[in-house]
């Protein structure tokens, strides 16, 4: 992890098209400007989990429900012979 000091208005430069600044720092928490392109998806850390976790939650039921449609599928061709 890098870790840097910056100061009110300061900010740091990722890549050629992230700028991230320092808008305020105060009573234990710091507020952060950023400026990225529009295909960059930007999340609070517990949103991103969040998110992270529905899609987990999501593929697996995926599978599941095509597990059942395929047996299902299975059984009615069993019951028409």
């Amino acid at each position: 992890m890098l870790v840097l000091t910056r100061k009110v208005d300061e900010g740091i430069h990722i890549g050629d098209d992230i700028f991230i600044r320092i808008v305020e720092v105060g009573r234990g928490a710091v507020r952060l400007g950023i400026e990225a392109p529009n295909h960059v998806s930007i999340f609070r850390q517990e949103v991103y989990e969040r998110i992270r976790e529905q899609n987990l939650a999501s593929a697996q039921g995926e599978s599941s429900d095509v597990l059942n449609a395929a047996r299902l599928f299975r059984q009615k061709g069993l019951e028409e012979e």
